[in-house]
């Protein structure tokens, strides 16, 4: 029987070797392993902010979309058979709406998702943007190397700059994306 435990602590020790050593929950910058989110907001000083890629493609009805330079973009990778992003998807509507009239652009990456069950459900939630429909995950990878979406939902706010300026792993919370949304839109006014 003494060997049990050791068994057991050997596999503690192994699976926390798995972590990475990552303490905030949060992967660093280039890590492109997916985890679990729990929907908070990490804003980036602006001298630590890395440039967003460039992002266009193919929204689902058809029109050519993509970020916009000078505007401060919110940028929300999302799938329909995901339940987070079922739940925080009247979230994203609601602020877009409300920060809309401050130059605050939304788009949707819909990732790795049958085009027919994305614009079902684009069509029931109706959030007043486009979504990049993104089956292979091309708009996904452009990020690596920089702050990458690892969890599905991700939200990423892209600064005027161009540049990262906030993360978010799993399903937002209302307010704190608002703040996150207002904060990043405020500066440089």
């Amino acid at each position: 029987m003494p060997m049990k435990p050791l068994v057991i602590l050997l596999a503690v020790l192994a699976l926390a070797g798995c972590a990475g050593g990552q303490t905030s929950g949060q992967p660093a910058a280039g890590d492109t392993r997916f985890v679990a989110g729990d929907g908070k907001i990490q804003i980036f000083e602006p001298g630590e902010r890395k440039p967003a890629p460039a992002v266009q493609g193919q929204a689902l009805d058809g029109s050519a979309v993509g970020i916009t330079k000078d505007k401060v973009v919110v940028l929300n990778f999302w799938a329909s058979w995901c339940a987070p992003c079922r739940a925080e998807g009247p979230i994203l509507k609601d602020v877009a709406a409300r920060t809309k009239a401050n130059g605050v652009e939304f788009l949707g990456v819909n990732f790795k998702d049958q085009k027919t069950a994305a614009l079902a459900y684009d069509r029931t939630l109706e959030p007043g943007y486009p979504s990049i429909h993104d089956q292979q995950g091309q708009v996904l990878l452009g990020f690596q190397g920089t702050v990458p979406p690892a969890a599905i939902p991700s939200t990423l706010i892209i600064d005027r700059d161009g540049r990262i300026a906030a993360r978010a792993l799993g399903a937002v919370k209302y307010q704190a994306l608002l703040d996150a949304v207002t904060k990043v839109s405020s500066e440089s006014l």
